[in-house]
C-alpha cells in the first residue's frame, strides 16, 4: 500500500488534475465543518459515505453514530492549517490538517486543536467522506 501511495505521489505532478481534486476535497471538508457551525445535520450526513468509518478518542464509529453525536455538537469557529493532500486514485484523495476550533458539545464550551485526516471518494459524481480520524494536538 505504501509503495502504491508513493508511486501515485511520484507520478502526480502539476497539471494532472491533482490541484483541482485537492480544491474539491478541501471544499467538501469545509462544507462539512460549516454544517457543524450552522447545525445543518442533514447536509452534514449527506457528505458522509453510508459505509464510512470515523475514528476518534472513543474508537471507531459508523456514519449513524457520527451523525447522532453531532446533534449535541456545534462549532462556533474553526480554522484549518497546514493542509496536506495525497491523491489516492482518480476518484479519491486524502487530506490531513490541523484544526483549531471552538464551540459547544453537550452544553459545554470547548476550545481544541486537533489533527485530522480524511479520505474522500467521488461516488456517482459526488464527494463523500469514507474515513476520518481525529487526534487531539498536544
Amino acid at each position: 500500500m505504501w509503495v502504491s501511495l508513493l508511486l501515485i505521489v511520484a507520478f502526480s505532478g502539476p497539471g494532472t488534475g491533482d490541484d483541482s481534486m485537492r480544491a474539491q476535497i478541501v471544499a467538501s471538508e469545509r462544507a462539512g465543518l460549516d454544517c457543524l457551525k450552522s447545525g445543518d445535520v442533514a447536509t452534514f450526513a449527506g457528505l458522509i459515505a453510508d459505509d464510512a468509518v470515523f475514528v476518534g478518542s472513543r474508537g471507531p464509529a459508523s456514519k449513524a453514530e457520527v451523525v447522532r453525536h453531532t446533534a449535541d455538537f456545534r462549532l462556533a469557529d474553526y480554522s484549518m492549517d497546514d493542509i496536506r493532500f495525497v491523491p489516492v486514485s482518480a476518484d479519491s484523495g486524502l487530506i490531513a490538517y490541523k484544526i483549531s476550533e471552538t464551540g459547544t458539545a453537550h452544553g459545554k464550551d470547548f476550545a481544541a486543536q486537533v489533527y485530522v485526516s480524511a479520505l474522500w471518494v467521488r461516488r456517482q459524481g459526488k464527494w463523500v467522506c469514507l474515513f476520518s480520524q481525529e487526534t487531539v494536538a498536544r
